[in-house]
């Protein structure tokens, strides 16, 4: 693969794109510690999307691994993890991030968002997202305690590291590089980074 054949998820920005049943989408932490919100939508009916809560009822985990598939909220299968070289540490549960969260956590004015992110990537492909889907957010480390509570940490993913996901369906792919620069998400001390995808048939 040359860099010519990857496609830039700037910094603090998204990135959409059209995907055929059946491709393979190889996302790449291009730095390492740089969390992408991901998300993906039936192509041919975007109120059928990649749902949180109705594929941890079918895989039976809050973090997925290779072999176990995605499901919309239709509950059909929509993408399958082939390939992981990043630790396997993901995230399910944590919202996208809003303006409204950076507002909470005491930023004054706008804040890039994942959010607004999702809807500017679909947008620019001349598409609208009917709403924002709870996110599989790759690269993301939230660990649950002994006492069940939940923390933010910094990612245990390595610079070049990347995830391969098969389309089960003709879908629309859409990403985030998160622009949390509040909490440790991204890696302590360490500001949001481009990171890349590139489409394998």
């Amino acid at each position: 693969m040359s860099v010519s054949d990857l496609i830039t998820i700037p910094a603090r920005r998204g990135k959409a794109y059209r995907v055929a049943k059946g491709e393979t989408i190889k996302v790449i932490n291009t730095h390492g510690d740089q969390v992408i919100d991901t998300w993906a939508f039936n192509a041919d009916d975007l109120h059928e999307f990649m749902s949180m809560e109705h594929s941890r009822a079918h895989i039976l985990k809050i973090v997925p691994a290779v072999g176990d598939t995605m499901r919309t909220n239709k509950r059909r299968p929509i993408l399958t993890f082939v390939e992981d070289t990043s630790g396997g540490v993901h995230d399910t549960i944590i919202a996208a991030c809003d303006k409204h969260r950076y507002s909470f956590l005491g930023h004054e004015g706008y804040h890039d968002n994942c959010e607004d992110n999702l809807h500017a990537a679909m947008h620019d492909i001349g598409l609208e997202a009917p709403e924002t889907p709870s996110p599989l957010n790759l690269f993301m480390n939230i660990p649950v305690q002994p006492d069940r509570s939940l923390s933010f940490e910094a990612p245990v993913s390595t610079p070049g590291c990347y995830v391969r996901l098969k389309a089960e369906m003709d879908l629309i792919i859409a990403f985030s590089a998160c622009p949390q620069d509040i909490l440790p998400i991204n890696g302590v001390g360490h500001m949001p980074t481009e990171a890349h995808f590139t489409i394998e048939s």
